[in-house]
């Protein structure tokens, strides 16, 4: 009976084996005709991109040992040297000087310490002061190039700080700041929203350098900045001149109590474009705890995939994202979102393609910048000494991509070509709320795309928005990360470059 049974299961499953056999033979036939599909390679490769990945790349870079990646720092080139690394690991090509993976460029840069602070001197009744000290972030930040050290001063209102006599105004003219302390505004009393023929005069007066060079040649002994309160190495460095950072609280206390409206005021500069200046009569003291290092040195990241036709290969498609961020002002601002996120896109994206072998026909630089957030020198540095003629360039920047749920393009709708393939690959396999704008690139540069812009190298950069975020504040960190949008733009960076880079027509 056992021998009986033993038989029937033998037949039973040489049975299943007659229909199992052919059913595996049309399985791998199926598979190895899908391996040879190029849309199922391509799929394949949109797929392979994961936002656990990215998530472990970000953790990475805000990593406290890398201390926020000010550029110049000995932190800042350990990440660089991490990313050069993968760029080696996954394949890529070194671009930089000498046959490295890095463009070097010379940086100063100024680090900032515990111990500042900024307090407002209040008299009491019967004689004698308290002071009110203001808490950090909320209420002030450092000024990320200011001196080391302390003043206490009046404060004296001086607008926007500019001097610009060809237009007929001063701000400085009807007031005495040697050795007070200045409360200015940002930007100029003309916005580049009304145009170049308007903004255009007011260009050069609206950036943070020239503020503050024209508060020392007046003799100003340091500067409360209506800025934020944000940290920002954007900026000029004085050893005598001390500055901080501060927002509505600092500004509305200042105010209070001399008969003026700080809104009304600022409103009555703009429409008449006349000084409104004034002595407040409030003292301050501003206490900054620095170091700066003059001779500082930086350098972009650059890993090459060379294009295999013999033409377009002269053309590239730079796939950009600054590494850099704020550095330690005093805390450390991991700059999660900005821009830890696009370098992960980035990352993401150039394994991909390698891990795919992917071939394109035109070549596409993976360029990650420096010194984005003190001036734009990475940008610069690289349109300097571009790898590629700027002719046969274009640029696909990413900046702050790692929240929210929707994608902004900035200069989409000046480039029809390039954020078209970005439009049809969305429509086809992301489908996420995506919105073009067009860019006139007015006033002083705030992306690595606006320098390539002004080279006149058609650029878009991608941003996301639609959650909680923050900026160049400490709390820009990895709990404000939305992983699943950084996903999505991966893909669809991923296909777009795949389709322009083998585009048979122009791409510019």
């Amino acid at each position: 009976m056992q021998y009986l049974y033993l038989v029937f299961q033998y037949q039973k499953t040489y049975a299943m084996k007659k229909l199992i056999f052919p059913f595996l033979l049309i399985s791998l036939s199926f598979a190895l005709q899908a391996q040879d599909d190029p849309d199922q390679k391509l799929l394949d490769a949109m797929h392979f991109i994961s936002s656990h990945t990215l998530m472990d790349y970000m953790v990475e870079i805000c990593d406290d040992k890398y201390a926020g990646r000010l550029t110049g720092t000995e932190e800042y080139k350990a990440c660089a040297h991490w990313l050069a690394e993968f760029f080696d690991e996954i394949g890529l090509k070194p671009a930089g000087d000498d046959g490295t993976w890095f463009q070097w460029f010379d940086i100063p840069y100024t680090l900032v310490h515990p111990g500042c602070g900024v307090s407002l001197h209040i008299p009491v009744e019967g004689g004698g002061m308290v002071l009110k000290h203001y808490d950090y972030m909320t209420e002030f930040m450092p000024g990320s190039t200011s001196a080391n050290g302390e003043v206490t001063a009046e404060v004296v209102y001086a607008g926007y700080g500019i001097s610009a006599p060809e237009l007929g105004y001063d701000d400085y003219e009807d007031i005495d700041v040697q050795g007070k302390i200045i409360l200015i505004e940002r930007e100029a009393p003309v916005s580049p929203n009304s145009g170049p023929e308007k903004f255009n005069p007011w260009f050069e007066y609206s950036f943070h350098q020239y503020k503050l060079k024209n508060a020392v040649r007046h003799g100003a002994a340091g500067m409360i900045y209506n800025y934020g309160p944000i940290a920002n190495p954007n900026n000029a460095y004085d050893k005598d001149f001390v500055y901080v950072h501060v927002g509505d609280s600092v500004v509305g206390d200042v105010f209070l109590g001399t008969g003026k409206d700080h809104r009304e005021v600022v409103r009555s500069i703009q429409e008449g474009l006349k000084p409104r200046s004034f002595h407040t009569g409030k003292v301050v003291t501003v206490k900054m705890s620095t170091t700066h290092v003059p001779d500082g040195r930086g350098m972009n990241i650059m890993g090459l995939i060379p294009g295999n036709d013999p033409e377009l290969s002269k053309e590239v498609i730079i796939i950009g994202a600054h590494l850099d961020h704020m550095g330690r002002c005093y805390e450390i601002i991991p700059g999660a979102n900005d821009n830890a996120s696009a370098v992960s896109v980035m990352m993401a994206v150039a394994k991909a393609l390698r891990e795919h072998n992917i071939q394109l026909k035109r070549s596409v630089l993976f360029l990650s910048f420096g010194a984005e957030e003190q001036g734009i020198m990475g940008a610069k540095a690289y349109l300097d000494d571009p790898l590629f003629p700027v002719d046969k360039t274009v640029l696909l920047n990413m900046d702050g991509v790692g929240v929210g749920d929707k994608i902004g393009v900035t200069s989409g709708n000046d480039y029809p070509i390039l954020y078209g393939a970005f439009d049809e690959t969305n429509r086809k396999y992301i489908h996420r709320v995506m919105r073009p704008n067009n860019f006139p690139n007015l006033g002083r540069p705030r992306l690595d795309a606006a320098r390539f812009l002004t080279a006149g190298i058609p650029s878009l950069s991608f941003y996301t928005f639609g959650s909680t975020s923050y900026y160049h504040i400490p709390l820009d960190n990895m709990d404000i990360i939305k992983p699943e949008i950084m996903e999505d733009l991966a893909q669809m960076m991923l296909m777009a470059v795949i389709q322009l880079g083998n585009m048979e027509g122009p791409i510019r």
